[in-house]
């Protein structure tokens, strides 16, 4: 019965023996055995793909590749039994890749992957020029966007990275002996599902942190007036949701207060070893601005924390002409100091800029090296033909009395690069908490960020899950001819650039009157009709008013807004300032509102 027992016991022990070389040899020889791929790939609507490209990539391996068939179906023989990366591909589809292990396998040594593409049509595409080599076309670059595609520049410096679908991306330029760049693409950037993005590589810095490359994709100023904080001084003109500086460009250490945006000297324990320098911002605000006789005054109104007389904040702007052979940081005029919690107003001359569009900065200086720690509050940035100060609204003349928008304003604010425009913020917030959501409005073109918002007499309602919202007081005072507040901005009008819709709904039983109105640089004004709308209730009212009422529409129900067309063929070839803006068309009748959902121009 013994000798039974140890017979036995040697028969186990040698089968987990074999078992276990088996494995060991599975591991340290993965060639001895190997596995097969198989899948199926199909589209968004779950239909199968053909012609999809499926490779599979292992370390120190050749990759291995398939098409998929009429039925979307692929296998790959003759894989080993280790982590490897399966990619799928074709032209017109967002690239996608998974990744399987060797514990994907089965006990017949096969796996499935499975994937869905999307069709993608959009691409990135651009040129890549030498600074070290006046300006010539670098080849050799590597150009990726991650994932979804990594292509390399030609001798012409060209690259094209396609298939993409409409979205976020960064864009990653890199190049032995180069430093390498990084630039962000949004949805909004992209024109007929193209973004084009030309880059500079070798540059020096202008302004600290970027090189003349970078400074030319700096954001437009394109009013003359920008304020920031939450403290409702004047209201409703200084109001926290009237308040859009944070949506700006910022490089280094700023914050969004009650008081204003602050600039800050960067002062964590690692910074503080930073050397004093009153000649190269430590952080600075900065955005690309048309400077004409109507603009050529800068006026910053501002504060300060953690200063005093006696230790004051150092502070300036400066100046880059992109257009110059060499790009250098120009300062206007003397660094000026301040130190005081009570606001103040500080001029500076652009004159000898009139005509071009320049990078203009205001930034604050480190005076001192060690825990150095000043705040510089912006309260507004304002441009004019003279200073201006306190709170009062930009001077000259008006277009329509009461408005305060005036020609000069009008005729210099910068034509609207982009034309399509959303009223829905990504982020949510409260008067306490906003700045996400303010910054989030950069990614998707929400209209409070690229239109200038103008509040008369109302505040709006910023973040509703319909979209932004101008809205009438509950008032006895009538007018269509003052709006309550408005939007406005600027565009060329020409063919394929001349016919505006608006969507939009309101809420209740009572009517909203709202109107659209183009500015002519001469100072012209011209109320529009709409030559279509889709609103349940709409009508011509006083004073090229139209009135409506539209329930329908919502965060779940995009198609259900009413939607105003508005034909501005006959300002082909002018640049035009147009304003949207609600009126209290009947008195006594609570807070009546126009959302703002999307404004399309085509």
């Amino acid at each position: 019965m013994i000798r039974t027992l140890r017979f036995f016991s040697c028969i186990v022990l040698l089968g987990v023996f074999m078992l276990s070389l088996n494995a060991c040899d599975k591991e340290d020889d993965p060639t001895s055995s190997s596995g097969t791929i198989t899948g199926t790939v199909t589209d968004d609507a779950g239909q199968p793909l053909s012609g999809v490209s499926v490779t599979v990539s292992g370390v120190n391996e050749e990759d291995k590749s398939a098409t998929t068939a009429a039925d979307g179906k692929y296998t790959i023989e003759n894989v080993s039994l280790k982590i490897h990366a399966v990619t799928f591909s074709k032209a017109g589809w967002l690239t996608i890749s998974k990744s399987i292990t060797a514990g994907d396998f089965d006990a017949g040594n096969a796996a499935t992957t499975n994937a869905t593409l999307v069709s993608a049509s959009a691409k990135i595409i651009g040129t890549i020029t030498d600074a070290t080599n006046s300006g010539a076309p670098l080849a050799g670059v590597t150009v990726t966007v991650g994932v979804a595609g990594t292509v390399t520049s030609g001798s012409d410096g060209i690259y094209a990275i396609e298939n993409l679908i409409v979205d976020n991306y960064t864009v990653t330029f890199s190049k032995p002996n180069y430093i390498t760049i990084t630039k962000p693409v949004t949805p909004a950037d992209f024109i007929d599902g193209i973004v084009t993005l030309n880059v500079t590589m070798g540059g020096q810095e202008v302004l600290r942190g970027l090189t003349a490359d970078d400074l030319s994709a700096s954001g437009k100023w394109y009013y003359n007036e920008y304020r920031g904080g939450r403290n409702a001084d004047a209201y409703p003109h200084w109001d926290w949701a009237c308040n859009y500086m944070s949506t700006l460009d910022f490089w280094g250490g700023w914050q969004e207060q009650n008081e204003g945006t602050t600039l800050q000297i960067r002062n964590s324990d690692d910074q503080r070893t930073n050397p004093a320098d009153l000649n190269v911002f430590d952080s600075y605000v900065y955005g690309s601005k048309l400077i004409t006789e109507d603009n050529k005054i800068l006026s910053v109104r501002l504060r300060t924390h953690n200063a005093d007389a006696g230790a004051p904040a150092h502070f300036g702007v400066q100046v880059v002409d992109l257009s110059a052979a060499q790009p250098v940081a120009v300062k206007v005029g003397e660094n000026k100091t301040y130190g005081s919690g009570d606001y103040a107003d500080f001029e500076f001359d652009l004159s000898s800029y009139i005509g071009k569009e320049v990078v203009i900065a205001i930034g604050i200086y480190r005076q001192a090296t060690g825990d150095y720690w000043k705040q510089l509050v912006l309260r507004a940035i304002r441009f004019a033909d003279k200073k201006v100060v306190n709170w009062d609204w930009l001077p000259g003349n008006e277009v329509v009395p009461g408005w305060k928008l005036t020609k000069e304003t009008a005729r210099s604010t910068m034509p609207h690069t982009k034309k399509s425009f959303t009223g829905l913020s990504p982020v949510s917030g409260n008067r306490d908490n906003y700045v996400d959501a303010y910054r989030a409005w950069r990614n998707v073109s929400h209209v409070a960020a690229e239109w200038s918002f103008v509040p008369l007499i109302k505040d709006p309602e910023v973040f509703p899950s319909e979209g932004y919202i101008l809205k009438t007081r509950n008032t006895a005072d009538v007018s269509t001819t003052v709006p309550e507040a408005y939007l406005y901005a600027k565009f060329a009008i020409a063919a394929g650039s001349n016919q505006l819709t608006f969507t939009t709904r309101n809420f209740g039983s009572n009517y909203t009157y709202f109107k659209l109105t183009a500015i002519e640089d001469d100072g012209t004004v011209t109320h529009i009709a709409p030559q279509s709308n889709t609103a349940q209730v709409a009508s011509a009212a006083a004073d090229g008013c139209w009135k409506f009422k539209h329930g329908d529409g919502g965060a779940g129900n995009p198609e259900g807004y009413a939607s105003f067309v508005y034909d501005l063929s006959s300002f082909n070839g002018k640049n035009v300032t147009l304003v949207l803006g609600v009126y209290n068309g009947e008195a006594n009748t609570g807070e009546n509102k126009l959302v703002f959902h999307t404004i399309n121009l085509k």
